[in-house]
């Protein structure tokens, strides 16, 4: 029988009132015997269209506490409730518990890709003798190989924004920069090249302010904000000040750099990065940062090799997320047609 949880005269009351508990949140209680608590559990989380369909809101959606309590729900006999209770409780432990397995074995994944990382940069496996390094976030390099400063290898920069009191400043934006809006596209760490940006400058602001136009193959790390990520430019772009920048010489591969980036991005947080609530790493700190420097020829090799390993690894990955969204539908499946009755719970 269809049921209003706001009770109207002559239907089940599913509950007594619907109680605002906080911004955001209700709570739904059954005052009668008719309503099992964990089928009730269940069956809200099949309400979700109905919900949507009287959502409001501009910024984001939400319904009223009135709404929730409008929701109209079929509700079986206590006994078949308790049924499906005892159904979805069991079933859905069972999905969980594969999601969790595969969930975890993601997170080994991201252990291991990071893992591969640091071994590519560090030579780590070449036929070599090794020696001890002066770089804190590695133990030993081969012996042939020399540490550098980056900036002996590679042009060092940073960017601007120009003046937002100056509108002519904002007017026909054509240059691509790049501002912390673009970390979200290589926090992952798969991506490696930025090719669009959110917002453009012009050729006024630029002319006008402290901004540079880096040329493609340079690359970036941001240094305040989201600290730590890194990515080269795909063409011709500007930054924000919260960015440094490295135009690389023949001496340095911008992949093999960018790669040498991430590997030391935790040392980069751990010992540089200042701030309790915003991470900035300063600009000297960014001067002194070394990085192993074998041939540009093995560089590559190095890379080439790297991007082999981490495609096994990400495709990996990739099958799990896949799998897990699936589980994820299945149990949403499993739910809604045990309330809804189309599956049949003995």
């Amino acid at each position: 029988m269809l049921v209003s949880v706001r009770a109207p005269v002559g239907a089940l009351n599913v509950s007594d009132r619907v109680y605002g508990i906080g911004r955001g949140l209700a709570a739904i209680r059954p005052r009668s015997e008719e309503l099992d608590e964990r089928y009730l559990w269940w069956l809200m989380h099949t309400v979700r269209p109905q919900l949507s369909a009287v959502s409001v809101g501009s910024t984001y959606d939400a319904v009223t506490a009135d709404a929730v309590g409008g929701v109209r729900v079929r509700v079986p006999t206590t006994a078949e409730q308790q049924a499906i209770a005892d159904h979805l409780d069991a079933e859905t432990a069972r999905i969980d518990a594969l999601i969790t397995k595969r969930q975890r074995h993601v997170e080994l994944l991201s252990e291991r890709r990071a893992a591969t990382v640091a071994s590519a940069v560090s030579g780590t496996g070449l036929d070599c003798p090794r020696s001890r390094t002066d770089l804190p976030w590695l133990h030993d390099l081969p012996a042939r190989w020399r540490t550098v400063q980056i900036r002996k290898v590679a042009t060092m920069g940073t960017g601007h924004t120009p003046s937002r009191s100056v509108p002519e400043y904002w007017v026909d934006c054509t240059i691509p920069w790049v501002t912390t809006g673009e970390v979200a596209q290589v926090r992952d760490d798969r991506a490696t090249t930025i090719t669009e940006t959110r917002e453009r400058i012009s050729d006024l602001g630029l002319a006008n302010s402290a901004a540079e136009l880096h040329p493609a193959g340079t690359v970036v790390l941001s240094r305040t904000a989201s600290a730590g990520f890194s990515a080269i430019l795909g063409s011709e772009m500007a930054t924000s000040q919260d960015f440094v920048t490295w135009t690389p010489s023949d001496e340095i591969d911008a992949e093999y750099l960018l790669w040498c980036l991430r590997a030391m991005r935790a040392d980069l947080l751990g010992r540089l990065a200042m701030g309790s609530t915003h991470k900035t790493i300063y600009m000297p700190d960014l001067e002194g940062l070394k990085v192993p420097l074998p041939t540009v020829d093995e560089q590559r090799q190095l890379v080439a090799e790297l991007r082999r390993r981490l495609r096994n690894i990400d495709d990996t990955v990739n099958a799990l997320n896949r799998q897990i969204e699936l589980l994820r539908e299945r149990r949403q499946a499993l739910i809604t047609a045990a309330v809804t009755g189309e599956l049949a719970v003995a």
